[in-house]
């Protein structure tokens, strides 16, 4: 379904060049989910953004090969992706609050966006689907004559998940779906995710930097750090046996009410992306980085049934 291959992304800025994206490599088989998670700056955003050209004028796609659906993305005219993009694929974005024009209703918004793919549908055809879609997402019909600032946090982040169904597409991505929502309704959201994902058979990402939610959608886990894919396996061995140093710190700084452990943070900060960096990204802030990890870049290896990028592989931290 998707295959993303050596993929480059770097931006633009002033006389730098930020790094953001640096040999990224993996794949979404046809009925899964996969988690990409990492602090912010880790590059979530950028990789999802360039798998559905989104990206800034200042963003500069250095190298790599995007396959989604079958086409071949990054070789694509902007024409034929206006085509495909929101119809084939689409994407829930985070701050859901800005989303939306505050001066239109709700539904004359989604209605127009439907149009812009279906030209011959009648007013009643779009109403029909429309109120198809609230139930589906849980929110009543009057949502329609309401304008943005009139729903609350919850109510806006289900009418962008329905806009990003609006055209049955067959692959998603949550990005940061369930950010700046309160814990209750944090899990409904994610509840209706997975009602949706089963019963519309979706395939797709879930981007976050929080690996609760993304425990309770995906099947395999993507680790991102500083631009770079540093562990990726399914989400029982990311979440019961990580490997690298940078996903072992994650999964510490989980909140475990059974066991009663202290939380654990990861001290120091990202690198500065706008320089070249000849050794393993996360040194400086590993436990257990040695004089090699500072002089060498870790190669991606298979290791126990996943790709790992680290020098000490399974060293506990």
């Amino acid at each position: 379904m998707l295959n993303v291959q050596d993929l480059t992304v770097h931006y633009k800025i002033s006389k730098k060049v930020i790094h953001a994206v640096e040999n990224v490599s993996f794949k979404v088989e046809d009925g899964e989910f996969v988690g990409i998670v990492g602090e912010s700056g880790s590059g979530k955003s950028t990789l999802a953004h360039t798998i559905i050209r989104l990206l800034p004028i200042n963003a500069i796609v250095v190298d790599g090969r995007i396959e989604l659906l079958g086409y071949d993305v990054l070789s694509l005219g902007e024409e034929d992706m206006r085509k495909i993009r929101w119809k084939e694929f689409s994407m829930v974005f985070q701050k859901s609050l800005n989303a939306l024009s505050p001066v239109h209703k709700v539904g004359n918004q989604l209605a127009d966006a439907m149009k812009a793919h279906n030209p011959n549908l009648t007013e009643e055809e779009i109403i029909d689907r429309l109120k198809q879609l609230l139930r589906m997402v849980n929110l009543p019909e009057r949502v329609l004559k309401a304008y943005p600032h009139q729903l609350s946090g919850g109510m806006m982040q289900r009418i962008m998940i329905a806009l990003a169904l609006l055209n049955h597409p067959k692959f998603i991505i949550f990005d940061e779906a369930t950010t700046a929502l309160d814990v209750v309704t944090q899990g409904q959201i994610i509840e209706e995710i997975k009602s949706l994902v089963k019963s519309l058979s979706l395939t797709g990402l879930v981007i976050s930097h929080d690996l609760g939610v993304v425990s309770e959608l995906c099947d395999e886990i993507v680790v991102m750090y500083a631009g770079r894919l540093v562990e990726h396996g399914t989400t029982e061995q990311i979440l019961q046996q990580p490997l690298h140093p940078y996903t072992q710190g994650l999964v510490r700084s989980l909140p475990d009410f059974a066991r009663e452990r202290r939380l654990f943070g990861i001290p120091g900060n990202l690198p500065d992306l706008s320089e070249s960096i000849h050794r393993c990204v996360f040194a400086p802030r590993c436990p257990i980085a040695n004089e090699e990890c500072f002089t060498t870049v870790p190669s991606t290896e298979e290791v126990d049934g996943r790709r790992v990028a680290c020098l000490k592989v399974g060293a506990r931290v």
